[in-house]
């Protein structure tokens, strides 16, 4: 499960990312009667953009996030997304919200990401490695290029 490849119509890809946010001002209301709705509708538009949530946990005043986003959506596009189109749907659910963060401003600016995935040593070897595969196929290939209007001497 760990190295399990997704693929896209010409590529094979593993994007794994750590995502943290925060409410405006690290407000403590996530574990109030607002995370169930939060959960619902963070699953709810990680489906939409074909986002696989993997892991998830939601603190009282910020919320992890272990995400696999395709490599077709960057991760600032995607948490743009994710962070406006939560605010909002959480304001037309919960109208009190508005009051207390005002201007539909749910979320703080940023967040933290990083990659999770094969180790530099890994991927060191595996190039290392793909240069030798390659020159042991050029050699079982060894018919010099034929120019096929000339035709063979």
């Amino acid at each position: 499960m760990a190295n399990q490849y997704n693929s896209l119509a010409h590529t094979k890809w593993l994007c794994k990312y750590h995502i943290v946010f925060t409410p405006k001002y690290r407000r403590k209301v996530i574990y109030n009667q607002y995370r169930r709705d939060l959960q619902d509708i963070i699953r709810l538009l990680c489906s939409y953009k074909g986002v696989r949530i993997i892991e998830g946990h939601m603190m009282p005043d910020h919320v992890h996030l272990l995400l696999s986003i395709p490599p077709k959506i960057s991760v600032s596009s995607f948490m743009g997304y994710l962070k406006g189109k939560s605010a909002l749907m959480m304001f037309d659910k919960h109208a009190n919200l508005k009051y207390k963060f005002g201007n539909r401003h749910f979320w703080s600016e940023g967040y933290y990401v990083t990659t999770v995935g094969i180790s530099e040593a890994t991927i060191r070897k595996y190039i290392r490695e793909q240069e030798k595969h390659d020159i042991a196929v050029d050699k079982l290939s060894v018919r010099e290029y034929e120019d096929p209007f000339k035709g063979s001497k």
